[in-house]
């Protein structure tokens, strides 16, 4: 638990001097709760357990939202789609969850974004009656959408939907071709920047007591017996024969909230003659970015594909289109974007905007992994987006499945299980725990004018800062006191400031360049350049908190580009195998050696002692 006289903000920092303070930790004490996963589920797991007083710690791998939960499309949603499917139990509990987010819980990351859903035109009269039904359909689903908002969402936090003519749907998004659409229907669902929700999940839970440490590594569960104890651990960052490097944590439970790495638990514990009975299986989704004046439009877009759904979602000075959805079995660390998918959403995309997207159009694009509990289905796209949770072996529980906008049920789910198992009677409390920033949003935001004025920064600076901090802002513009320079921008990403930089190493658990260009900010793929022009500057800023010396610093920059220029290569090749090769030219800057091959493999060991 935190000590009453510190601060919420101040006793949630992943500094440096708290990550080591956390290692010695993981290395003497016993845990109520080890989670093994730093994505959302994981950070969503370790705020459950600690708010309910429970001893926790959360071990990452890599970095806080390395993996899937910082390549999403950027929305929270209640799954339109899944009224279709008649899954009415799903839509209620994502609009539950997205009304607690926009309302309670992190007003300052989610926020209302409205996305319009063309009709397609018919031609002449004899369509008539199949316009008629589509609207009629299409509306019907729209405002059951809006009616499970309104009764179960918890607080709604977003308007209600309504329909458009043809020429009201090309006033609010002149670029859609005239002739392919009727008319549209608009509505509202949330929107978020998912890496930083999990860094904010994440310092909630160390601000209530619990110990997070990215860049460890779980390599082994400790048993005795048919029961685990605990986890042997990989510091990543120890000095190369750092005898101090892995070490064992003692714990009473194990959750392994690990996604598309859950089957890796699966075939371990195959190993010792046990069956955990759910496998998962990886759907590729390929984003990609451009910019905002290649599209002119004032809405979001969802469009029907013959696979799946294609999104157009604003993202402030640019567009983020997406998604595919396709069966990938190749190196989970890095998926990757090939030629085909890029394709395919331009494709996708074109057949309803009035000036054709190109390649040349194109910022950035970034590639995820998403967890689905595996089925019959031969396609991805019909596996099932609800999670389970399974206790394969005595002290060991595994999650799996689910969709981003439902983590807190799913961490509430296996979080009551550990308590059952710790003798607790504890319920879950984090629908009504503000994250960190969420205390107090309102009244900020509200005085954003006469804050900008005391700290001598622009208002367009408070509001850029508010929309990503909350009132965690104050921590950035004392950082700006004290250091004016900290106001400058971000070499070529002017939209940042270098405070945010300082901050993320400071407070926020970065330790490597791509953590803050690819994570803590997003320029990897809201720049062109993809943050190569930026990178020295980032460099200079996270070194003076990190204490990196010159050749650390070099060697940052070196491994950033190296993984910039993989990431290109592998957009220009043909297919997955081939987009796969390119992308693993650059070896990942922890020193992480993707999960292939049986080398790679979590043990299961029994305990020394």
């Amino acid at each position: 638990m935190r000590d009453p006289n510190i601060s919420r903000s101040v006793a949630g920092q992943l500094s440096p001097v708290r990550r080591a303070s956390d290692l010695r930790r993981l290395r003497a004490e016993r845990f109520d709760v080890l989670v093994i996963g730093g994505g959302v589920t994981g950070a969503g797991a370790a705020l459950d357990a600690a708010s309910r007083g429970l001893k926790v710690a959360l071990v990452e791998a890599r970095d806080l939202a390395a993996g899937t939960s910082s390549r999403s499309s950027k929305l929270i949603h209640g799954g339109l789609r899944y009224l279709e499917q008649l899954e009415f139990h799903l839509v209620h509990e994502a609009l539950t969850e997205r009304g607690l987010l926009a309302t309670r819980l992190a007003p300052h990351l989610v926020r209302p974004v409205p996305i319009m859903v063309p009709l397609p035109a018919g031609r002449g009269l004899r369509d008539l009656p199949a316009r008629i039904f589509r609207r009629s359909y299409y509306g019907a689903g729209v405002a059951a959408y809006d009616a499970f908002a309104g009764v179960f969402g918890g607080g709604r936090g977003m308007p209600l939907h309504r329909h458009l003519t043809r020429e009201g749907a090309r006033r609010i998004f002149p670029s859609l071709r005239a002739d392919a659409l009727a008319g549209a229907i608009r509505y509202y669902d949330g929107q978020v920047d998912d890496a930083r929700l999990v860094v904010t999940l994440a310092r909630t839970a160390a601000s209530l007591g619990a110990t997070v440490v990215s860049s460890a590594r779980a390599v082994g569960l400790i048993r005795q017996a048919r029961e685990v104890t605990g986890v042997r651990v990989r510091d990543l960052e120890a000095p190369p024969g750092s005898p101090n490097a892995e070490f064992e944590v003692q714990a009473r439970t194990v959750i392994a909230a690990t996604g598309v790495w859950s089957d890796d638990m699966s075939r371990m514990l195959n190993d010792v003659g046990l069956r955990p009975g759910v496998r998962v299986r990886a759907s590729k989704g390929v984003h990609l970015v451009v910019p905002r004046s290649a599209i002119t439009g004032e809405t979001g877009l969802i469009l029907r594909t013959a696979s799946s759904v294609l999104f157009v979602i604003p993202w402030g000075g640019h567009w983020i289109i997406g998604t595919t959805d396709t069966d990938w079995r190749l190196d989970r660390s890095h998926p990757a974007a090939s030629a085909r998918d890029i394709d395919y959403l331009l494709q996708q995309v074109n057949t309803v905007l009035d000036r054709p997207l190109t390649t040349a159009d194109i910022e950035g694009v970034y590639a995820g992994l998403r967890p689905l509990l595996a089925g019959e289905a031969d396609s991805t796209s019909k596996l099932s987006r609800e999670h389970a949770v399974f206790e394969p072996m005595l002290g060991l529980l595994l999650v799996a499945g689910g969709k981003y906008t439902t983590y807190r049920v799913m961490a509430s789910d296996v979080v009551d299980r550990a308590a059952r198992r710790l003798g607790g009677a504890r319920s879950s409390r984090t629908a009504d725990l503000p994250l960190l920033g969420a205390d107090g949003y309102p009244a900020m935001w509200r005085d954003r004018a006469d804050l900008a004025r005391r700290h001598g920064v622009p208002v367009g600076v408070v509001e850029h800062l508010l929309e990503r901090y909350g009132t965690l802002t104050l921590d950035l513009l004392a950082l700006v006191d004290a250091d004016p320079l900290l106001a400058s921008p971000l070499a070529g990403a002017p939209e940042y400031l270098a405070a945010e930089v300082a901050y993320a190493a400071r407070a926020e658990g970065a330790l490597h360049l791509e953590d803050v260009l690819t994570r803590r900010t997003r320029i990897s793929f809201e720049t062109s350049h993809r943050g190569l022009e930026s990178a020295e500057h980032t460099a200079e800023l996270m070194g003076a908190v990190l204490g990196w010396d010159a050749a650390t610093r070099a060697r940052e920059v070196e491994h950033y580009r190296a993984r910039v220029e993989a990431e290109r290569q592998s957009q220009l090749m043909p297919d997955d195998a081939a987009a796969d090769a390119a992308r693993l030219g650059a070896p990942d800057v922890r020193g992480y050696a993707a999960d292939r091959g049986d080398d790679d493999q979590v043990e299961l060991r029994p305990s020394a002692r």
